[in-house]
C-alpha cells in the first residue's frame, strides 16, 4: 500500500515584491518521508517551510493537508512565552514524575538541556538556550510531521550526533532546512533543492544529491568545465574520503566512479606543505607548556603543541572547555597564565571570530574587499581579482555595490571570510566558519581553502566540514588537556560516550557528601551569571550607539569577549555543581 499524501502544494506561486520565491511549484509529502531542503540563502527553504505549515498564504495555487495532520515547525526565531517556565514551554502541566517516567521525553531533555533547571523562566535564557528549549518542546510533541529550519543552531558536535540519530529513528515524518551536510546525508532520504522559485526533488540524501547534479553537470557541460565543477570535487572527496567516516555515501558507486575517473584528489598535501614551508619557513606556532586559567577555572593545563607549515586541524571540544581561548591564544590576543607561544618570524595570522566584524555599512560590497587587496594570489600559482572572487562567495552582479549595511546575516559573513582571504595571511584561524553559510557557499569555501597554502585551524560544528578541510582532529575533553585522535570525530563521540556511562556512578559517589557548599556556590554563580549578562546587553547597546566610530567598536568588543569567556567558564563550573548537588 503506498503511504498516505500529507501536504499537497499544487501550482503554488508566492512572490515579495517583484522577486518570486516561488513560482508554480508542484510538489508532496508522504508518510515517512525524511526530506532535506538545500538551497542558496535567501533562496525561498524558510518559507517553502511556512507554506508547507499553513502560516503562509500563497499567492496562486493550492496546499491541501491530510484530515487530522499534526504539524510542528520550529522557525528560525522562537514564540515561548518569556514568563513561562522551560518545563512548562516543554512538557506544558505534565507533572514531573509523568514526563520523566517517560524514556523518550527523558532523552530529549537529558541531550538538549543539560543543566537547564526545569523551573528557570525562559525570559533570561541565552538565545542558545532558548533555541535548545523550542526544538526539546516540538521534539517530546506528538506531530506527524516536523518541519525544522537550522535545528543545528547552537548544537555542539555531540548534540548534532545525537539528534541525528534521534530524527532518524523517531519513526516521524520530517523536512529538514540545514546546511549541516553530515546531518542531510545520515537522516534524509529524499532532497529538495529551492532554486530560482522552483523546487527540484531528488531521491536520496546529500551524497545522491551532489552525484545527480554532477550527472546533470556533466550532461550539460562541456568537458573542461565539468573537470572544474564543484560537485564533482565535492563527490571526489565523498569516493575517496577519510576512513573516519562510519557510513559508505548512499549513492551508486559505479555511477560515481565514472564521474570522477579524471579527477585529482580535492588537494595535494604534499604540493601544499612544500608553498607552505616556503612561505612560513619550519617554525609556526609552538605552545609550550601553556596554562590558561579564566575565572578560577584551568581551561588548559600544562598544554604543549606544535604547529607546523601545511598543517591542518580540526579543534572539537565540549563547551566551556576553551576552543575559543585556543583561537585568541594562537593570535595573541590572549595571553597565558603560565607557559608561552613561540610565532614563526614569518607568520602573518587571520583570525574569523564568531562575531562579524565591523566593516562601515556605508560602502559597497566591493569597496569593502577592495580596501583589502585588489587582487588575491591562489595556492596554484593563480591570481583572481577582488570582483572574481566576489562572484565566487555569491555576489554576482550589481550585488557587489551593494551597501554593506543592507546585506543579510550570512552575506555578512562571506563578506567577512573574503576579507579575511584576501589578505593573504599564511596562518588561519576560524572558528565556526560555517555559520549563516548556504552549502552552496561552503562548497566554494571547500575549494578555496583546497588551494590555499598555509596552516589551518579550525574550530566547528559541522562535522562535514572539518572533515573535509583538514587532516587531523584535536580534541579539549574538559581536562585541561589536548589531545591528537586518529580516529577523527568518530573517535571524540566514542570517548564522550564513554565519560557519559561513567559519570552516574562518579556522581552517586560525590552526592554521598555534603552538598551545602556546592548549592552556595551555585547561588553565587548564577548572581555573577545574571551581573555579566547584563553588562552583555550594555555592551550591545554602546556597539549600536557607536556603529560608525571603528576605534571605540574595537574596544568595546575586545571588553565584550573577556564578559563572553568569563560567562563561559562561569556556566561551565555551574555545570559541573549541578551534577554534584543532584
Amino acid at each position: 500500500m503506498a503511504p498516505r499524501n500529507l501536504i499537497n502544494l499544487e501550482s503554488v506561486s508566492l512572490a515579495y515584491g517583484t522577486r518570486h520565491v516561488l513560482d508554480g511549484v508542484s510538489i508532496g509529502v508522504a508518510d515517512g518521508d525524511r526530506i532535506g531542503v538545500v538551497g542558496r540563502n535567501g533562496g525561498g527553504k524558510s518559507t517553502l517551510l511556512r507554506v508547507l505549515a499553513g502560516t503562509e498564504t500563497v499567492d496562486s495555487g493550492r496546499v491541501t493537508h491530510t484530515g487530522g495532520l499534526r504539524v510542528a515547525r520550529l522557525g528560525q526565531d522562537d514564540d515561548l512565552d518569556p514568563d513561562a517556565t522551560v518545563g512548562y514551554s516543554v512538557v506544558g502541566d505534565a507533572a514531573t514524575h509523568e514526563w520523566a517516567s517517560d524514556p523518550r521525553i527523558r532523552d530529549v531533555m537529558t541531550h538538549l538541556l543539560p543543566g537547564v533547571s526545569m523551573d528557570a523562566r525562559v525570559g533570561p535564557l541565552s538565545g542558545g538556550e532558548r533555541r535548545r528549549v523550542a526544538l526539546a518542546r516540538i521534539l517530546v510533541g506528538d506531530a506527524d510531521l516536523l518541519l525544522l529550519d537550522e535545528p543545528t543552531n547552537h548544537l555542539d558536535v555531540e548534540g548534532i550526533d545525537w539528534l541525528a540519530n534521534h530524527l532518524a529513528t523517531a519513526g516521524r515524518s520530517l523536512i529538514l532546512v540545514t546546511h549541516d551536510r553530515w546531518l542531510l546525508d545520515t537522516v534524509c532520504r529524499s532532497t529538495w533543492e529551492v532554486v530560482d522559485g522552483t523546487v527540484h526533488a531528488y531521491d536520496g540524501g546529500y551524497s545522491a544529491y551532489v552525484l545527480a547534479r554532477a550527472e546533470r553537470a556533466r550532461i550539460a557541460a562541456n568537458e573542461e568545465a565539468n573537470r572544474q565543477n564543484l560537485l564533482r570535487k565535492e563527490l571526489a572527496w565523498l569516493q575517496r574520503g577519510p576512513r573516519a567516516r562510519t557510513s559508505k555515501p548512499k549513492f551508486r558507486v559505479a555511477a560515481a566512479n565514472a564521474l570522477i575517473e579524471n579527477e585529482p584528489p580535492p588537494r595535494d598535501r604534499y604540493e601544499l606543505a612544500q608553498m607552505a614551508t616556503t612561505r612560513l619557513g619550519k617554525s609556526v606556532l609552538d605552545v609550550e607548556d601553556v596554562t590558561v586559567e579564566i575565572g578560577g577555572r584551568k581551561l588548559l593545563d600544562d598544554v604543549t603543541w606544535r604547529l607546523g607549515p601545511g598543517d591542518r586541524v580540526g579543534l572539537v571540544g565540549v563547551n566551556g572547555s576553551g576552543k575559543t581561548t585556543v583561537l585568541r591564544l594562537l593570535d595573541g590576543s590572549l595571553a597565558p597564565s603560565d607557559g608561552r607561544v613561540a610565532v614563526g618570524r614569518t607568520v602573518v595570522a587571520a583570525h574569523l571570530a564568531q562575531e562579524v566584524s565591523y566593516v562601515d555599512p556605508s560602502r559597497r560590497v566591493l569597496q569593502a574587499v577592495e580596501e583589502v587587496s585588489q587582487e588575491i594570489r591562489l595556492g596554484r600559482g593563480d591570481t583572481m581579482t577582488a570582483g572574481q572572487m566576489l562572484e565566487r562567495f555569491g555576489f554576482a552582479g550589481q550585488r557587489q555595490w551593494t551597501p554593506v549595511g543592507d546585506l543579510s546575516g550570512g552575506e555578512r559573513r562571506r563578506l567577512q571570510m573574503l576579507r579575511l582571504l584576501m589578505g593573504e595571511p599564511n596562518v588561519l584561524l576560524l572558528d565556526e566558519p560555517t555559520n549563516d553559510l548556504d552549502v552552496e557557499t561552503l562548497t566554494v569555501l571547500e575549494d578555496v581553502l583546497d588551494g590555499w597554502p598555509g596552516t589551518l585551524v579550525v574550530v566547528s560544528h559541522d562535522r562535514w566540514f572539518l572533515e573535509r578541510v583538514t587532516d587531523g582532529i584535536c580534541a579539549l575533553l574538559g581536562d585541561g588537556k589536548l589531545v591528537q585522535l586518529p580516529g577523527g570525530v568518530e573517535q571524540y563521540l566514542q570517548l564522550r560516550r564513554e565519560a557519559g556511562e561513567q559519570a552516574p556512578a562518579q556522581s552517586a559517589r560525590t552526592r554521598t557528601g555534603d552538598t551545602r557548599a556546592a548549592r552556595k556556590e551555585i547561588a553565587r554563580i548564577e548572581r555573577e551569571l545574571s551581573k555579566l549578562e547584563r553588562r552583555e546587553e550594555g555592551l550591545h547597546e554602546q556597539l549600536a550607539d557607536h556603529a560608525t566610530d571603528h576605534e571605540k567598536v574595537q574596544e568595546l568588543d575586545a571588553t565584550l569577549r573577556t564578559i563572553r569567556d568569563e560567562r563561559a567558564a562561569l556556566e561551565s563550573k555551574w555545570l559541573e555543581l549541578a551534577d554534584e548537588v543532584g
